[in-house]
């Protein structure tokens, strides 16, 4: 690979030789989700489809006859619905850390990944992965929580200044640094698990290390790319909503499936870009080369061939016997 090439370039390469990726996860996204809103599914038909209260969810979101539906005897409890969601939220996580070593393995391959060795690479790393999302959740936890707890104090503090726009605008600007915070820590996280998939290293802090250094050596690069794939995101996202909004009618329910589905899938791009920038920088700057030739005092010096000693000379043994010629008539 060509060192200088850009990470979002080469990042978004390795997503386009491998969309059978995006579309298996956008498959088991819907089929979870399936799974977990079949309850909340089933309630809410019992009452809406002998209720004229459907007809103001058709044309517009109505907050008020949300609560209302969820407050109804008949509607069951919340918890019989809310814990399905959960349930299959939490495997579909479970299924992104069992599959995702292969699809890191699969953009670093220059071929089409065998199905062979994409899922013993997701076998052999689930373990790893695992411990480095606990680690993960532990710190960034802890850095969500400071910042957002330093976040209010510092607004609460602007309020009791004479400018009504001050609290607004400090605000915002945590936001928005708590934003950069951490994505800075899930760059660090994500090369962590490219290195350890990739350097097959099974002393997870060994990788963990290694990223935290690479991340903040080349934090304005790596920042930029992520920050950048985000930006599509977002823009994905509000052109599925306007697209939803103005030209989906209120009615339409195969309509406001596709759009949302496609926005869905299209959401999974950027996601997926990410994870090849992170290979595409643990190929440029973090893959360690196999020396070519190992060092002076570690290879073998052979040994001169010992002088081999001078031999006899060969001595002419003379027959004793007479010729042919010499023998006489």
């Amino acid at each position: 690979m060509n060192s200088n090439q850009g990470l979002l370039s080469s990042g978004l390469g390795m997503v386009m030789r491998n969309k059978r990726y995006i579309f298996w996860f956008w498959l088991l996204n819907l089929t979870l989700a399936e799974f977990g809103t079949a309850a909340f599914r089933r309630s809410a038909h019992a009452i809406l489809d002998h209720s004229f209260l459907s007809d103001k969810l058709m044309h517009s979101f109505d907050i008020g006859v949300i609560v209302g539906l969820l407050q109804r005897p008949e509607f069951g409890q919340t918890d019989s619905m809310t814990t399905p969601a959960f349930f299959f939220g939490f495997l579909f996580f479970l299924f992104t850390a069992i599959f995702l070593p292969g699809v890191l393995a699969g953009y670093a391959s220059t071929y089409r990944l065998p199905r062979e060795d994409f899922f013993r690479a997701c076998g052999r790393n689930l373990w790893r992965f695992i411990r480095i999302m606990i680690v993960a959740g532990i710190v960034m936890g802890i850095f969500a929580a400071a910042l957002i707890a330093l976040n209010g104090a510092i607004v609460k503090k602007a309020t009791e200044s004479n400018n009504e726009v001050l609290p607004f605008e400090l605000r915002m600007i945590g936001f928005t640094v708590i934003f950069l915070i951490m994505t800075t820590l899930r760059i660090w996280f994500d090369l962590a698990e490219t290195d350890t998939v990739l350097n097959d290293q099974r002393a997870v802090r060994k990788s963990i290390g290694s990223a935290f250094r690479h991340t903040f050596r080349s934090l304005g690069r790596l920042l930029t790319a992520y920050v950048a794939s985000t930006l599509v995101a977002v823009a994905f996202l509000l052109a599925g909503l306007s697209i939803w909004m103005n030209l989906v009618r209120p009615g339409s329910i195969i309509g406001a499936f596709v759009i949302g589905q496609i926005t869905l899938f299209l959401l999974l791009i950027p996601r997926f870009w990410q994870r090849g920038i992170a290979v595409s920088y643990w190929q440029q700057h973090m893959l360690v080369p196999v020396a070519a030739v190992q060092k002076a005092e570690a290879m073998p010096v052979a040994e001169p061939p010992a002088p081999v000693a001078p031999g006899p000379e060969p001595v002419t043994v003379v027959s004793a016997l007479p010729s042919p010629s010499q023998e006489t008539h």
